[in-house]
């Protein structure tokens, strides 16, 4: 669901940097959010103030930890329960990394899993729907789609007693009325747009030239982009150059051309971008290729958005994407397999929201995927298991 150019730089910019406790050394040549730090001549700072908080922000979010976070303590596995997940698409990086690791925990807790792929459009999502309910299943799981454009599906499934877990199904993290979701498993949209907005800032040192790319269409993607442009609006020397509405269902097509024009008229002045989804800089790199632009250099390209295995090669490769702030998709399928056991034992949802990331070269160490550590053991101690 997810929706969302200065001078090019010498070599000593294009290193990598060894990262998050450089973030707090100050706006000096070397603070850093990943990525190679863009500084635009003499480094001064635009905005004090809020690059001194922005900073804050992105040091936090780029530690990887080494602790579990979340619930510890729960009811113990109800055993023999039959869940189906019904995905939006699963040709959505996001969506089936979710579907997989709802399938690793239904293999540990010890249930049964079926996938129902919706295709992707309305009617084929409505379908898959009613073929979950069709199969009485003992919970459904909402994959990434809006949850009224199966309104009455959602009503059977209500009538039915059938509890639903949404995966990115509503903004909100948790339990929700309307729709009836026991509970909605993803990141707070507020933290991840605020979190890649503040990479930019710092990784700009305040003064930066900023596109974002985002899909009008898609309501909560349109609210994304709206809260990254606000947050980077705190920073005095960051300028919002330009706003392209491109619907992810289009991005392949189109934004290799509008890349194109956006570099023909903005030239340097464009340094950094934020797309509410990584796909926009996958389509992107043939524009900037073609028009001699380094990978590891400007513009600098954050995803705030999902962080598909794909992303995670771009930015490891330094091929035109500098960071990406990602979902956890294995720890928010096991999530959902625990809010269904809940569910099934009559207690209420756990309330976990899984913290806000931001993955660069230097901090993900070739990884693929964001995958927090400690969740798997602490859920098979919460079920006993």
């Amino acid at each position: 669901m997810s929706a969302h150019r200065a001078t090019a730089l010498g070599a000593a910019a294009v290193l990598a940097v060894a990262v998050a406790a450089a973030v707090l050394t100050g706006c000096e040549r070397g603070t850093s959010a990943g990525a190679g730090s863009y500084a635009p001549g003499p480094v001064r700072t635009g905005c004090p103030a809020v690059l001194a908080r922005a900073r804050a922000t992105v040091e936090r979010a780029m530690t990887t930890g080494s602790t579990w976070d979340g619930p510890t303590t729960g009811p113990r596995a109800v055993p023999d329960k039959r869940i189906v997940y019904v995905a939006q698409t699963m040709n959505n990086p996001g969506v089936a990394g979710a579907a997989d690791g709802v399938q690793q925990a239904a293999r540990a807790i010890g249930w049964q899993v079926r996938v129902i792929d919706g295709q992707g459009t309305p009617a084929g999502i409505q379908a898959a729907f009613s073929q979950a309910l069709a199969l009485r299943p003992s919970g459904i799981v909402i994959g990434g789609f809006d949850p009224h454009l199966t309104s009455q599906q959602v009503a059977k499934a209500g009538a039915a007693h059938i509890p639903l877990v949404g995966w990115h199904a509503v903004d909100a993290p948790g339990p929700s009325r309307n729709p009836a979701l026991f509970s909605n498993v993803t990141t707070r949209v507020q933290d991840v747009a605020r979190s890649s907005a503040d990479w930019i800032i710092v990784h700009s040192h305040g003064h930066a030239g900023v596109v974002v790319f985002t899909d009008d269409s898609i309501p909560f993607a349109r609210h994304k982009s709206e809260l990254i442009e606000k947050e980077l609006a705190t920073c005095s020397g960051v300028r919002l150059l330009a706003e392209e509405n491109i619907p992810l269902a289009d991005t392949s097509s189109r934004t290799p051309q509008e890349v194109s024009s956006l570099l023909s008229r903005f030239r340097d002045g464009w340094t950094h971008s934020a797309a509410i989804n990584d796909v926009y800089f996958a389509d992107a790199a043939p524009a900037l290729r073609a028009a001699r632009r380094k990978g590891r250099g400007t513009p600098f390209n954050i995803g705030a958005g999902d962080g598909d295995p794909s992303a995670f090669q771009r930015i490891n490769g330094g091929q035109f994407q500098a960071a990406t702030v990602p979902e956890p998709f294995a720890q928010q399928g096991w999530q959902i397999l625990d809010e269904f056991n809940r569910a099934f034992s009559g207690r209420p949802a756990s309330g976990y929201v899984a913290p806000v990331h931001i993955a660069t070269a230097a901090n993900s160490k070739g990884a693929t995927t964001w995958d927090p550590p400690g969740y798997r053991a602490a859920y098979l101690r919460i079920w006993g298991r």
